[in-house]
């Protein structure tokens, strides 16, 4: 992931509510689940496509050199960096 994208991830990520929440991706429905512990420094997501079979699931870290640790569950990078970026939650 290069910077920009970096950055754009993100905000995206940081725009997430904590908890459940459901909303669309790519025209399908989502229902996931977004966790922060409170310092900040391990995240999670983990998102089901309703009356579907698509999953989204990671880990995020944040090290103390400002620099974020991206861990996919069994899926590309670039599928969680597509889907936080593209998600729009439910208003």
């Amino acid at each position: 992931m290069d910077e920009i994208e970096h950055a754009a991830f993100n905000v995206a990520f940081a725009k997430l509510a904590e908890g459940y929440s459901e909303g669309a991706y790519e025209g399908r429905r989502f229902g996931l689940t977004v966790r922060r512990s409170s310092d900040g420094r391990r995240n999670s997501l983990f998102a089901r496509e309703l009356g579907g079979t698509d999953i989204v699931s990671f880990n995020l870290y944040r090290v103390p050199s400002d620099k974020s640790l991206l861990k996919p569950c069994e899926m590309s990078a670039e599928k969680v960096l597509a889907f936080v970026l593209n998600f729009r939650p439910d208003s």
